[in-house]
């Protein structure tokens, strides 16, 4: 084949500068695939080292220790936060170290380095979530946990499923529809930066590891003086908040529901997630906790002030608000379901035919059916023994998530947001009606379709980033399949020692868990019927539903200024944990916002590292604090399971 004039340009800058695209290829599919292998793929993907051990080793392990920074922050507020942007920027600056004395003969290329952060991607994000979810409203339901052996079963049979579920609508989304998929587009660009200008990674690097030690620092001060002895404990930051709350508070009207605590992992989060959306959080939280919850205690309708007491009551209306919303949301976005389905047989269609060259990088469709009919038999399986859940309705969940996969990742590349929970909680609904009262096999099914369409969403991001930078696809693939094993280990056996010492701790205010009380809330009302709750619940789900609707529709017709209309997925979130969550979330946006307009350019170099350090060096101090508190109950309940 004779060299491109791309090619020629590679050459003279070298295979690591090479450009991403910014405008789409066009032509027929056969087309746009072929101008993508012979532009990205032989430029620099045929040429550059990528699938190697150094690389897998380090996504998972990398993705391990952020499995558990994941798993903290979501039984603390309900959300999962990205890992593939820090491990980038963490194995840069780890293997550029290890070059630089003598370690290793090379450094870490672009390419190995987008492998990495795909296993640590798939280690970290596919293996919690069904965790801080079902897992946790099962505890919650029955007061006790399942087995080790069959938590990891279970969790990596549907990591198994959803990176598998991938293959098929990665050669349609990706390659033809070039849909855009905001966070691979960034995560390229930051690899590209990262490997183009390599002083530039390092201070991302420096800063990255400079906030993670602030983070574990504030996380020590605020909880970890009275583990070292008690004549510390008047000088943590926990007992100094605990005296200012007396002194502002007090017994107010509000009843003490409405405090300030500290947790320097939520400001960080806040800094990530936008102004907007934490703004929202603030007046949710401000209407709930403020104003909702002190009338009802005054009536008294809330007899006690603990959170685990008026959350109850509290959350109808945010999962309602949520759930509505991104229902409808997805009714606005018909077209995108439309064309969804209408790529169904094209999808297909690339499982056989005429073989061309990108066939030999690309995975196989083989591999495809191979996940899915493991996975399946695996859940079945255990559905039956442990549930008694029949074989059909494990079936019926597995072809739903298939659906339900193809729109989230459609969605997905189209609007950079997953709208699974909603799914989630209909999925929920749907197996309510199947199966009247059996509240198990209503969280089990929901959690299949769920997390099979959460996973295949969160890798054809990563999966976007490679094709723009000419990655082999098969390769990447057996990255993501690698780090589910490590990653499925890890989290399964963190989440046992956090909760089966002291399952009660699920559902307080240590660990609010409230991704879980929202599943936990439509399991039950599904098992009894919503006729059996009480009526300010109903009006609740009502009241929460309109406004799910309304802010959205809002939205639609003023697109002008969306800006200013509060996000409803914020608003809804702030009424199931509690106000000062939301109070360091708006601070940490806050913060982010003044920078971000003071200085653009030092913002986008230093604002996402700086925040990601701040939450792993956060996180997983709190678990190790967790652990240290309350180690021989972990270990006996670890040897129990």
């Amino acid at each position: 084949m004779e060299a491109l004039p791309h090619q020629v340009q590679i050459e003279e800058r070298g295979i690591e500068d090479v450009a991403i695209p910014v405008e789409p290829f066009k032509g027929s599919p056969e087309e746009i695939e072929r101008q993508w292998y012979q532009q990205l793929y032989l430029a620099r993907g045929a040429h550059m080292r990528q699938l190697t051990w150094r690389a897998i080793i380090t996504g998972m392990l990398l993705g391990s220790f952020l499995s558990l920074a994941n798993l903290y922050v979501g039984l603390k507020a309900g959300w999962g936060l990205g890992a593939p942007i820090s491990a980038c920027i963490l194995s840069y600056a780890v293997w550029t170290v290890f070059f630089q004395i003598g370690l290793t003969k090379t450094p870490m290329t672009i390419l190995e380095n987008n492998c990495m952060q795909s296993a640590a991607t798939s280690s970290a994000s596919s293996t919690g979530a069904t965790l801080i979810s079902a897992f946790s409203a099962y505890i919650m339901i029955y007061g006790h946990s399942l087995s080790i052996p069959l938590l990891i079963a279970w969790v990596f049979f549907l990591a198994l499923m959803g990176v598998t579920m991938a293959i098929p609508m990665k050669r349609q989304m990706i390659n033809v529809d070039q849909l855009r998929f905001p966070t691979g587009t960034a995560i390229a660009e930051t690899l590209r930066a990262l490997h183009s200008h390599g002083q530039k990674g390092m201070r991302a690097a420096k800063s990255l590891g400079v906030a993670g030690i602030v983070g574990a620092l504030s996380a020590f001060w605020n909880d970890g003086f009275r583990l070292v002895s008690p004549t510390l404990e008047p000088f943590s930051l926990s007992t100094i908040v605990d005296k200012f709350n007396d002194k502002v508070f007090g017994s107010a009207w509000m009843t003490r529901t409405v405090l300030f605590n500290w947790d320097i992992v939520f400001v960080a989060a806040g800094a990530i997630t936008g102004l907007r959306v934490c703004t929202s959080m603030m007046i949710g939280a401000t209407l709930c906790w403020a104003v909702f919850v002190p009338i009802l205690q005054s009536h008294g309708i809330i007899t006690g002030t603990a959170y685990r007491d008026i959350v109850q009551w509290t959350l109808w209306a945010g999962v309602s608000c949520m759930v509505f919303s991104g229902l409808f949301s997805f009714v606005l976005q018909w077209r995108t379901t439309v064309r969804a389905f209408s790529s169904l047989a094209l999808i297909f269609a690339k499982s056989g035919g005429k073989k061309d060259p990108v066939d030999e990088v690309e995975t196989p469709f083989s591999w495809f059916l191979v996940g899915q009919l493991i996975g399946l038999i695996g859940l079945i399986y255990l559905g039956q023994i442990t549930f008694g859940m029949p074989w059909w309705q494990t079936v019926i969940a597995v072809v739903l998530s298939f659906f339900l996969a193809l729109i989230a990742c459609r969605v997905t590349g189209e609007t950079d947001t997953t709208p699974v929970g909603p799914m989630g909680k209909v999925t929920q609904m749907m197996f309510g009606a199947i199966s009247p009262g059996k509240m198990d096999i209503n969280l089990f099914s929901a959690n299949i379709t769920a997390s099979a369409a959460n996973s295949s969403a969160d890798l054809l991001t990563d999966l976007k980033s490679g094709y723009l930078l000419g990655a082999n696809p098969r390769k990447q693939f057996i990255a993501q399949f690698s780090g589910i094993f490590l990653g499925t280990v890890v989290a399964v056996i963190g989440f046992s020692m956090l909760v089966g010492s002291d399952p009660s701790a699920l559902g307080s205010a240590q660990l609010p868990a409230p991704a879980a009380q929202a599943w936990r809330a439509v399991a039950i009302a599904m098992s009894k019927g919503l006729h059996a709750l009480e009526p300010l619940k109903i009006w609740s789900i009502v009241v929460g539903g309109i406004v799910g609707i309304i802010l959205p529709l809002l939205s639609k017709i003023f697109p002008k200024y969306d800006k200013y209309i509060p996000s409803p997925s914020g608003l809804g979130l702030a009424w199931t944990f509690q106000w000062h969550t939301s109070l360091l979330f708006f601070i940490g946006s806050l913060i982010g916002y003044v920078f971000e307009k003071k200085s653009p350019k030092k913002s986008e170099e230093y604002l996402f590292p700086v925040a990601s350090g701040v939450i792993a060096g956060g996180s997983l101090m709190g678990i190790a604090l967790i652990f240290w508190e309350h180690g021989p109950k972990m270990w006996n309940a670890l040897f129990h399971h």
